[in-house]
């Protein structure tokens, strides 16, 4: 039986690098060493995150089609955006 919150996700691990990059902006901004390292790890955690959910992911039955390629476009996530394209419906 497969418990689907302990699954890692994409959505999460794209929202964390957005925090992280975040962090890291402000702590350049500001000088601050603390904010910029914790920019970069949670950065490497959103990674470690799309990388993990991505493994056992197939994209023709578990993407979100145009809405992800879009938003992987936007972002500039190429892995999102070639996901995207993947499970697009015809």
């Amino acid at each position: 039986m497969s418990d689907n919150t302990q699954q890692p996700s994409l959505i999460g691990g794209h929202a964390q690098y957005v925090k992280g990059a975040a962090e890291g902006v402000i702590g350049s901004v500001t000088g601050n060493a603390a904010w910029q390292q914790s920019g970069e790890t949670d950065k490497q955690g959103g990674i470690d995150a799309m990388k993990s959910a991505s493994q056992n992911r197939d994209p023709a039955t578990d993407g979100y089609g145009k809405v992800e390629e879009v938003a992987g476009k936007l972002s500039g996530c190429e892995g999102m955006e070639k996901e995207g394209a993947q499970s697009k419906k015809e």
